[in-house]
């Protein structure tokens, strides 16, 4: 139970993924960088308790941020968006 948790870091909800979701029934997560497309489809399956179709996973690169005179990058992550089977949904984004 403690991998599926430690694949699936958390949901990344902005209005583009909002939209994403209403139109295709696609979840978007920031996921371990580790993890392949398999772990990450029986991870959000396992804490869901949905039925995953696909999953497509992006390596998001590091941005560069400025504070004043000070200068570093945003960190890396990995995305995935995960398209779930015809009426299913996660009641976790619904706010």
């Amino acid at each position: 139970m403690t991998k599926a948790f430690d694949i699936i870091q958390g949901p990344i909800i902005t209005e583009k993924t909002m939209a994403l979701k209403e139109k295709d029934n696609k979840y978007t997560f920031k996921v371990a960088k580790s993890a392949n497309k398999i772990e990450i489809k029986k991870a959000v399956e396992e804490i869901f308790k949905v039925k995953v179709e696909s999953v497509h996973t992006i390596n998001v690169l590091p941005k560069r941020k400025k504070v004043g005179k000070y200068e570093g990058f945003a960190p890396a992550y990995k995305k995935a968006i995960c398209k779930l089977a015809k009426d299913n949904k996660i009641d976790a984004f619904e706010i």
